[in-house]
């Protein structure tokens, strides 16, 4: 990951708080090089987090034009710990994708598989 990227989350996170910030993990390969902010179109993001639809058609589209993969989310936890809560587990895709939890400037990273969310290590690359 690069600085930037985790920059960019930690960023939209400060600017979201006291609600959930979310966006887009972007990048090749298993190295995110942008998290793309996304608006948070939930009905309570005090407590939850939906991304916006058309942000993710952008990406979609963005990288089928030759642009960065989607590889992955993020989301914070304004009032919690970066780890999945109850509710990131009920609402997972379980489809092998990055998730990264910030809270406060901590940031963790899970896979969200088959059996659930894994931790992930991560380095960061200065950018």
């Amino acid at each position: 990951m690069t600085s930037a990227a985790l920059g960019q989350m930690r960023s939209a996170a400060r600017a979201a708080h006291p609600r959930e910030a979310c966006g887009l993990l972007l990048g090749t390969g298993a190295r995110i090089v942008e998290a793309r902010p996304a608006r948070n179109v939930h009905p309570t993001p005090e407590t939850r987090f939906e991304i916006d639809p058309q942000a993710l058609i952008d990406a979609h589209r963005a990288a089928r034009a030759g642009g960065a993969a989607i590889l992955g989310y993020f989301h914070s936890h304004p009032h919690g710990p970066p780890h999945p809560s109850a509710t990131d587990r009920e609402c997972a895709a379980r489809d092998g994708r990055v998730w990264a939890i910030i809270a406060e400037d901590d940031v963790l990273f899970w896979q969200d598989g088959e059996a659930g969310f894994a931790p992930l290590s991560f380095a960061i690359i200065e950018s």
